[in-house]
Order: C-alpha cells, then structure tokens, then sequence
C-alpha cells in the first residue's frame, strides 16, 4: 500500500507575542496526496515576560546578541516541546518550526526565523523541518504568506481564507490558482493599545465598540505607500513597529477611539482586498465563502465590521471550530513538515510572485538512525 500517516508536532511563534503554539496532528498521505488529517493535541505555551521583550527588542541588537539569543530560544523551545511530549504521553514521527520571525525583508532578498532547528533535533530526538521561508526568498518571492498550503490541502471549499493574527492575511482559491497577501497589522495594533490600559486584549472589541473614528488617524495609515501596492506583498514586522505602531502612538485619541479606528482600518483593508482580487482574477459569483482563523475572529466587534466591509461582494464570513481558530498556524507549520518529506511543493509561486513553485524546509534528523 502507498498510503503512509504521519504524527507530527508543528510549532509557530507569531508576530502577536502571546507564545509558542504547539498541535500535534495525523495526516494520512497516499500518492502524493493528503487524504485524512485530525488535530489530536494543541496548546499554546506562554512566554514569560523576559522572552516576550527579548524576542520583540530582538531586531535592535547587534549580532552576538542575535546569535546568543538564537541558541538561547531554540533550547527554551526544545524544553516546551518535552514538556509537551511527556503531558500527552506521545511519540511524533516529526517536528516542524516556523521559528519567530526577527527579519523578514524579500525586497532585499532576506528573511531570518530564530529556532534552530538542529538544535530542536538534537535536543528531542525527534526529526525536525523547519526554514521554509528561506528558499522562495532566493527564488525572488516574498517568502510569505505560507498559509495557502493548509488552505490548499487541508480546508478546501472557500472562495476565501482569512487569518486575523499579529498581521492578518488573505487567501483566494482563484479557479484552482491560489493567491494570498498580507492586508495590514492587525492584533499587534489592537494588544499594543489593549496594553496602555492594563488589558491583554480588547476582550470582544468592547473598548473598540465604545469608542469613535479618527478621521484624520485613518488618512495619515493610508499615505503608507503599501496599502496602495498590489499583490503579491508581504509585511515585515519591523516595518510595521517602526511607521505603522508609532502613528498610533502619537495620536491625540483616547484609546477607545484609536481601537475602534484600528478596528476600522483593519476590516477596510479586508473588504477591499476581496473586491480587488475579484477584479483582478476576473472571478464571478453571487456569493462566496470565507473561512476566517487566528485570534481575531474572537474579536466580535471586529467580525461585525469585517462582515459590513465584506458586504460589498457577498461574502459569507464562516468561523470554524475554536481548536482550527487557535492552532491553524502550528496546524499548517506541521502540514508544511509532512509536504517536505514528502516532496511536494508547499510554497507557490502564485502567492509569493517567486519563479517557480518550491519545496522549502531545511531537515534535520533526531536520531543517528533516522
């Protein structure tokens, strides 16, 4: 028989801060195919206070302290992944990394993720993929984003896939031809505001209901010259602290109103890279669907105006079960394992702009047998 399954740990640290997301899931593969998956464990890991402001001052460093730090993360991920294994009392076939994305800049053909991913293998004894970015990068892509290979593989049936994390993303099954892009930031603005009163989030987008539009705020986001640029693009999280986090800062708002502003731009940004797509892929339907993810779909006041935004091109908005609302992103990292080893393309042209489609991820085996 060719069909094989396979048990593996993804693992994702995104640009929101809040800690390392770990599923462990099972994919059944038979010729090149993925016909069965299921998430069988999730959780998501905390970062203590230290690894948060490490991690997100990171950028500013020189290079041994980079360096450093890349040792330093990749052994504290290899602790929560043991941890992990000993609670669930299981044995993964694989491990694969995302890492935390420090750099990400493909117009000058760079992008780092720290997790080492020898260092991973070493310290589990378990075989770990991990830098999938690397290599659309050098194909002249942008790298990101990789979601479209769970869109693809793992939730078929949407006209539409939208991810509502640090940065929030769009995918689009174009007739089979699949496109996606980074729309704005998203939860790093609305947990950066949440965080100037004390909160972690604004729990249902209530403090963002209550408060006003800044007109005046929503035109100076829109001089970025990237909210004009057409697809494929990609934000790099630097970029977005250094122009984006700043503008918010020095407003003369009161919080609620920069959270119902950020609310506002976020779903505008939404609405009108679906009618752009449309346009431009010359798509044709009364109606279509989509899948939303990541942590703002438990944003209400948000999911309200993406809804109201979305109207425009009917487009019914779908939320999934909490578990894939939580652990999409570690679920597509541990698909994206299973699609190296397996030799199939997991990064496409199509989304990235890269020159060819690409099998990225770096292996590294647990064991001397393996």
């Amino acid at each position: 028989m060719s069909q094989k399954t396979y048990k593996v740990i993804g693992l994702m640290s995104g640009s929101s801060l809040d800690g390392l997301d770990i599923a462990y899931c099972e994919f059944q593969v038979d010729k090149k195919a993925i016909t069965d998956w299921k998430l069988l464990e999730a959780t998501t890991a905390n970062y203590p206070e230290k690894w948060t402001a490490r991690l997100q001052h990171l950028p500013e460093q020189n290079a041994r302290t980079l360096a450093r730090t890349n040792v330093y993360f990749s052994r504290f991920m290899a602790d929560l992944v043991n941890d992990f294994i000993q609670e669930h009392k299981i044995q993964p076939d694989l491990i694969a990394s995302h890492g935390h994305t420090i750099f990400h800049e493909p117009d000058r053909l760079m992008t780092l993720q720290i997790g080492d991913g020898a260092t991973l293998a070493a310290l589990t004894g378990i075989s770990v993929a991990s830098d999938f970015r690397t290599q659309d990068i050098a194909l002249e892509g942008e790298g990101t984003p990789i979601a479209p290979a769970a869109d693809r593989f793992l939730f078929p049936g949407y006209d539409f896939y939208l991810n509502i994390g640090g940065i929030a993303n769009v995918t689009c099954n174009a007739n089979g031809r699949y496109i996606a892009f980074d729309t704005s930031p998203a939860n790093q603005i609305l947990n950066m505001l949440a965080a100037e009163l004390g909160l972690p989030y604004d729990k249902d987008g209530q403090i963002a209901r209550s408060g006003k539009l800044n007109i005046e705020l929503i035109d100076q986001l829109e001089q970025f010259a990237y909210f004009q640029q057409d697809y494929p693009k990609s934000l790099d999280n630097n970029w977005i602290r250094e122009h984006v986090l700043p503008t918010f800062a020095i407003a003369e708002s009161p919080v609620a109103d920069l959270l119902h502003t950020a609310v506002h731009f976020i779903s505008k940004h939404i609405g009108e890279s679906l009618k752009n797509i449309i346009r431009k892929e010359h798509l044709h339907k009364d109606k279509y669907t989509m899948l939303v993810t990541g942590g703002g779909g438990f944003n209400t006041y948000l999911m309200e105006c993406i809804q109201t935004d979305c109207q425009a091109v009917n487009t019914e908005i779908i939320l999934p079960e909490r578990d894939i609302i939580d652990y999409k992103e570690a679920i597509l990292m541990a698909l994206m394992g299973v699609l190296r080893v397996e030799h199939i393309p997991n990064c496409f042209s199509s989304v990235t702009g890269a020159k060819r489609d690409s099998i990225g991820g770096a292996l590294y085996s647990g064991t001397a047998n393996t």
